[in-house]
Order: structure tokens, then C-alpha cells, then sequence
């Protein structure tokens, strides 16, 4: 078996509500068992994003950074599926990751986002869908996206599609 398959795009957000809007769309193609892992520095945009992608998703609740209690859980009305927020950020590793019960995470009926995924690599499954944020200017945000599997090129590949990527050499 070769390596999977990997593809890479790119989106500059002018302002909060069009990262927001990006997660939206990102949220409404997300599926049970999909990951997605949001790395960049603190005020990037990740819960900015994460929101979004809850709200895409079918989440009616209001979502919130786990800074502290580091999992949060929400539940979506048409289904039993859950979304699951990890933040990474006060763990030191992937054994804190498992420690937190991050294998149950994995094996449930359920999406999970996890912000500051860097910190638990080694945990991570192959297949996931990354997405780097940086400060490009005031109020922007540039979103490098890199999917890894094919799982996640169909979905980063829907996403330019819609004309809310642009794909590597675009």
C-alpha cells in the first residue's frame, strides 16, 4: 500500500465572519470519524473556525474554547453523532492525550476538531484534514489546508469547488 493521498489549498479571510462562514461550509461536508486539526498561534482564528464548523455541522449549541476542561462535547439534533473540541494546549504530549481518553474520542460516532494538534502528533490518525492559521494583515487570516488521505482531498477538493479554497498553484 502506498502513501495517501495528500492535497494542499489555501483561503485568505478578510474578517471573522468570513472564517466563520469557511468553517460553516467546511462543517456542512464533515462526516462521523473525521479529524480535523487546527494549528496556530493564540488569537489565529481556531475557535473562530471551530465555531463555524459546529454550526456547518449541526450544532445548535453555543460552542466554546476547552482551554480548561480541554474536551468539550455537543451533541447535533438530527442524530446521535457528537462533536468533539479537544484543545491541546495544556497537554505536554500524546500520552496526556491518551490519558484523556483521546482513543474513545476516536473510535465514537463523531467529528472531532482539535485545537494545537502539533502537541499531540504522535496521536494523531494518518488521515485528517490540517489546516494552519496565520495573522496576514489586520482582520485577515490566511488558511493553509493540507489533506491528508482521500477521505479529506474530497472534501478539501468540494471546498475549492465552491470557490472557498484555492488549490496548491491556484
Amino acid at each position: 500500500m502506498g502513501p495517501s493521498p495528500e492535497k494542499t489549498a489555501t483561503y485568505l479571510s478578510q474578517s471573522v465572519e468570513m472564517t466563520a462562514r469557511l468553517g460553516e461550509a467546511l462543517g456542512r461536508l464533515l462526516r462521523p470519524g473525521d479529524v480535523v486539526c487546527l494549528q496556530g498561534e493564540l488569537g489565529a482564528g481556531k475557535t473562530t473556525l471551530t465555531q463555524g464548523i459546529a454550526r456547518g455541522w449541526g450544532v445548535q449549541e453555543r460552542v466554546t474554547s476547552p482551554t480548561f476542561t480541554l474536551l468539550n462535547e455537543y451533541r447535533r439534533a438530527s442524530d446521535p453523532s457528537r462533536f468533539y473540541h479537544l484543545d491541546c494546549y495544556r497537554l505536554e504530549g500524546a500520552a496526556d492525550a491518551w490519558g484523556l481518553g483521546l482513543d474513545d474520542v476516536l473510535d465514537a460516532d463523531g467529528v472531532l476538531v482539535i485545537e494545537w494538534p502539533e502537541r499531540i502528533l504522535p496521536a494523531l490518525p494518518a488521515e485528517r484534514l490540517w489546516v494552519e492559521l496565520a495573522r496576514a494583515g489586520e482582520g485577515q487570516r490566511r488558511l493553509g489546508f493540507t489533506a491528508n488521505g482521500s477521505r479529506f482531498v474530497d472534501v478539501l477538493g468540494a471546498l475549492v469547488a465552491e470557490g472557498l479554497a484555492h488549490a496548491a498553484g491556484d
